[in-house]
């Protein structure tokens, strides 16, 4: 009877994607470390929920600047582009999906559409909790 108990409650936890956005949470949290770390999450969940409902942004740990170096580190040659393989490591690096991309193997990314799709896969991540 205690087995179907705790597989209820990693049902429930998984149904509400709540290892996700603790995981995202403890990462915002580590990333800043906030002098009152209480207060900070509290504000970092109010701006989810704002997001959800205008056009605010969510919490990011990484910003335009942030990702403009990370293409540059990914883009040794100065080519202007990084391949699909890249890509999908740099999403890996920052936890985000490289499920259902729509590059084929030999596709190239460029500044523009990388800062675009990392952009778009974080404000995903965030916008799949449900209130």
């Amino acid at each position: 009877m205690a087995a179907t108990g705790e597989q209820q409650g990693r049902e429930y936890l998984e149904r509400y994607k709540i290892p996700e956005l603790l995981h995202n949470l403890s990462a915002l949290l580590l990333y800043h470390r906030p002098e009152r770390p209480r207060e900070f999450l509290i504000h970092a969940l109010e701006r989810v929920k704002l997001a959800k409902l205008t056009d605010a942004e969510y919490p990011y740990l990484v910003d335009e600047s942030n990702l403009d170096a990370m293409f540059e580190m990914l883009d040794t040659a100065s080519q202007g582009y990084i391949t699909l393989v890249q890509y999908k490591g740099a999403l890996k690096t920052l936890g985000l999906s490289t499920q259902d991309l729509p590059y084929e193997e030999d596709a190239t990314i460029t500044l523009e559409i990388f800062k675009k799709e990392v952009k778009k896969l974080l404000q995903e991540s965030w916008a799949i909790y449900q209130s």
